[in-house]
């Protein structure tokens, strides 16, 4: 992986350690004040390891899938959270990192998504065609 994938793969990974820190956190220290914000923080954090691991396996058979699947959740939750979070403060006393769509993270939650998808659109693995794979089964 070299260029934009590789820098997309540098903020998934830094995105998957500052949500584990902070639900971790939030979970240790006062999970009982918002159950909810902080399950869902932990539930980001293992979002962003996935799509960070699949990103960075996206060429190898299945784990391109695996991305798409990640990054789609992760959109779709950001967009779920945070108009949540926007119309129903009450359901989120605290923040997670995808309330008001990530306002807590330079809203980066919103925007990674956008560039994933459009990275995997891009980059979709090159499949061997039957005659190629039968030549390497028979040497």
């Amino acid at each position: 992986m070299t260029g934009i994938g590789r820098v997309l793969v540098i903020v998934y990974a830094v995105m998957a350690l500052a949500a584990t820190g902070r639900s971790f956190v939030q979970i240790v220290r006062q999970f009982d004040e918002a159950p909810l914000a902080y399950a869902l923080s932990a539930l980001a954090a293992v979002v962003y390891v996935l799509a960070t691991l699949a990103l960075v396996f996206a060429r190898r058979a299945g784990w391109y899938t695996v991305a798409w699947v990640a990054i789609v959740f992760e959109l779709t939750g950001v967009l779920v959270v945070g108009a949540l979070s926007l119309f129903l403060p009450d359901l989120f006393p605290h923040d997670t990192v995808w309330s008001m769509f990530g306002r807590g993270y330079l809203f980066i939650p919103l925007v990674l998504p956008v560039f994933g998808i459009w990275w995997l659109r891009t980059h979709r693995p090159v499949v061997a065609d039957a005659e190629t794979r039968g030549a390497e089964v028979r040497a």
